[in-house]
C-alpha cells in the first residue's frame, strides 16, 4: 500500500484543501503517515501571501532533495497558492519535483499522483537521468510516450465549478471541529494582496451543497464548522439573490445554524465592508455562532487603508467593532494587521498603534509587509526599511500580547463551556480544547472528553492559553469566553 505524506503551510482554506486531498488518496487506498521519510508521496501544499511562506515550502522541497537520491521512486508535489503563481518555474532548481497543482485542481492531484507512481513503479528513475516536463491539459491527462525516462505534470489551469469540488474530507477518530469551504476567490484586489492571481475571482457553492456536506459531518461526530471563504460575508454576492432584505451569506448562516446536532459556528476571514445590518442582526440572534469575530483591519492609518484600498477608514472600522459588541456581549475580537506598508511614516503606524489601543483586540497576527509580484504594493514609491519594519512589528506585538494577557486573566474563576479537541501539543498528558471566544483552554481529562462540550473553571492564565479544571460535561451554558 502506497503511503502519502502532506504539510501544509498558511491558512485554514490551505488546511481544508489539504483534508480534501488525503480523502481522495485514502479512498484509493493510499496511507497516510506523519513522517517524509516514511512515505512513496511527498505533497506540500503552499502558501503565497508572504515570502516567508514560499521560502519556508522552498527550502523545505530542497531538503527532499537528499530523499530523491536514496528512493527515486518517491512522488514529490509542490500544491496550492504558490504552485499557482511559479508553476513550471518551481521545477528549473528542483529536478526531483515531479508535480505541480494549482488552486483549482485539487481534486485532480489523486489521479496525477497515480499515474506518477505507476510510472515510477514500473521504471524507476536513476539520478541524473534527462527529464522531461509536460503541462496537462484542462479536464484530461496529456498523452505520454512510453519510453519517457522521466516526466513531471504541471497544472494550473482553471476549471469551472471548482468551487463545489471541495466537498469530502478525512477526519480523524473522533474529530470534533471541521473546515467548510463555500467559496473560493476574491474580487477585492488589496494592493498588497496575490490571492486574486492564485485563487481566482469569486466562485460560491450553493447552500444546499454546503448544508449537505454540513449534516455529513455532525453526522460523523463534529460539533463545531468554520465556514471559510477568502472574503466569506461576501459569499455569493454575484450569484445568489438577497431574500428578504439578507444577504446570501447570512442565508447560509441561517440554514447552517439549523442543522440538528451542530453546536457551534464560525466564520473565516471576512472584510468589514460584508458586515451590514442583517450579519449584525444574525450575530445577535443566532446562539450557535461562536462569540468570535475575526475582524481584518491591516492599518490604522485612512492614508494607508486607502493605499491599500481596504475601502473603509479607521473610524467606520471603531464603529463596527462597537456595533458587533452591542449585538453579543463578551465577543471576542480578534484582527490582522499589516506593518511597514509602503509609504507607512512613524505617524501612520502611531495611528495604527493607537486604534489598536482604542478597540482592545482579544489577540492580532502582526505581520511585516512582504513584497508580492504582480501586487500593485510591490511596486509602489517609499518601500520602508525591513529594520522599521522589525522594530514596529516588534513594538505592536508587545502591546497585542498584553492585551490578550489581560484578556484572559480577566477570566481567572469563571466557569467556561470547552469543546475539547483532543491532547495538547506542547504536553501529551492533558487536554486541550476552544471556547466559544476562540480561547484555548488546557485541563487534565480522559480520553473520553475528546469531542465533547465540557464545562472548565479557569484557575491560570497567561497571554496564549487559559488553565482549567474540569467542572462538567454537557451542562447548562457556562458563560461565553
Amino acid at each position: 500500500m502506497p503511503k502519502f505524506f502532506i504539510k501544509t503551510y498558511g491558512c485554514q482554506m490551505n488546511e481544508r484543501d489539504s483534508a480534501q486531498v488525503a480523502h481522495s488518496l485514502i479512498a484509493r487506498g493510499y496511507e497516510r503517515v506523519t513522517s517524509e521519510n516514511e512515505a512513496d508521496v511527498v505533497l506540500l501544499n503552499t502558501c503565497s501571501v508572504r515570502d516567508m511562506a514560499d521560502q519556508k515550502a522552498l527550502g523545505k522541497m530542497g531538503m527532499l532533495g537528499r530523499i530523491a537520491k536514496e528512493r527515486p521512486h518517491v512522488v514529490f508535489g509542490f500544491l496550492g497558492c504558490m504552485a499557482q503563481a511559479r508553476g513550471a518555474a518551481l521545477l528549473e532548481n528542483l529536478p526531483h519535483v515531479d508535480l505541480v497543482v494549482g488552486t483549482q485542481k485539487f481534486h485532480r492531484v489523486a489521479d496525477y499522483v497515480e499515474e506518477l507512481v505507476a510510472r515510477k513503479a514500473a521504471r524507476p528513475v536513476r539520478h541524473g537521468e534527462s527529464v522531461l516536463r509536460r503541462t496537462v491539459a484542462p479536464y484530461q491527462l496529456a498523452q505520454r510516450a512510453i519510453d519517457d525516462p522521466r516526466f513531471s505534470i504541471v497544472d494550473l489551469d482553471e476549471e469551472a465549478g471548482s468551487q463545489s469540488t471541495i466537498r469530502e474530507q478525512q477526519l480523524a477518530p473522533k474529530q470534533a471541529t471541521a473546515f467548510v469551504s463555500i467559496m473560493q476567490g476574491c474580487n477585492m484586489h488589496c494592493t498588497f494582496c496575490i490571492v486574486p492571481q492564485t485563487r481566482g475571482p469569486e466562485r460560491s457553492r450553493t447552500i444546499a451543497e454546503i448544508v449537505a456536506e454540513v449534516r455529513k459531518l455532525v453526522a460523523r461526530g463534529v460539533k463545531e464548522v468554520t465556514l471559510l471563504g477568502q472574503i466569506v460575508n461576501l459569499y455569493g454576492r454575484h450569484e445568489f439573490p438577497k431574500v428578504d432584505n439578507k444577504s446570501p451569506f447570512v442565508q447560509l448562516l441561517e440554514a447552517v445554524h439549523a442543522v440538528d446536532g451542530l453546536e457551534r459556528l464560525r466564520f473565516t476571514s471576512p472584510h468589514p465592508i460584508g458586515f451590514r445590518d442583517d450579519l449584525i442582526g444574525a450575530i445577535a440572534r443566532l446562539p450557535k455562532l461562536a462569540e468570535h469575530v475575526h475582524l481584518p483591519v491591516q492599518s490604522g492609518s485612512n492614508k494607508i487603508l486607502k493605499v491599500m484600498h481596504r475601502t473603509y477608514t479607521a473610524e467606520k472600522y471603531v464603529d463596527l467593532v462597537e456595533r458587533v459588541r452591542a449585538a453579543r456581549p463578551r465577543i471576542a475580537i480578534t484582527t490582522d494587521i499589516i506593518v511597514g506598508f509602503p509609504g507607512e511614516t512613524g505617524t501612520d503606524y502611531g495611528q495604527t498603534r493607537s486604534l489598536v489601543e482604542e478597540v482592545q483586540f482579544d489577540n492580532a497576527f502582526i505581520f511585516r509587509y512582504s513584497p508580492r509580484q504582480d501586487t500593485l504594493a510591490a511596486v509602489m514609491a517609499e518601500q520602508i526599511d525591513e529594520t522599521v519594519k522589525e522594530q514596529r512589528n516588534h513594538d505592536l506585538l508587545a502591546l497585542v500580547n498584553e492585551l490578550a494577557r489581560r484578556a484572559n486573566e480577566r477570566l481567572i474563576g469563571s466557569q467556561v463551556e470547552v469543546l475539547c479537541e483532543g491532547p495538547s501539543k506542547t504536553n501529551p498528558s492533558r487536554l486541550t480544547g476552544r471556547t466559544r471566544t476562540n480561547k484555548i483552554v488546557i485541563f487534565e481529562g480522559g480520553d473520553e472528553l475528546i469531542g465533547e462540550v465540557i464545562d472548565t473553571k479557569i484557575e491560570h492564565a497567561t497571554g496564549f492559553s487559559l488553565y482549567g479544571q474540569l467542572v462538567g460535561r454537557n451542562r447548562t451554558r457556562a458563560i461565553a469566553a
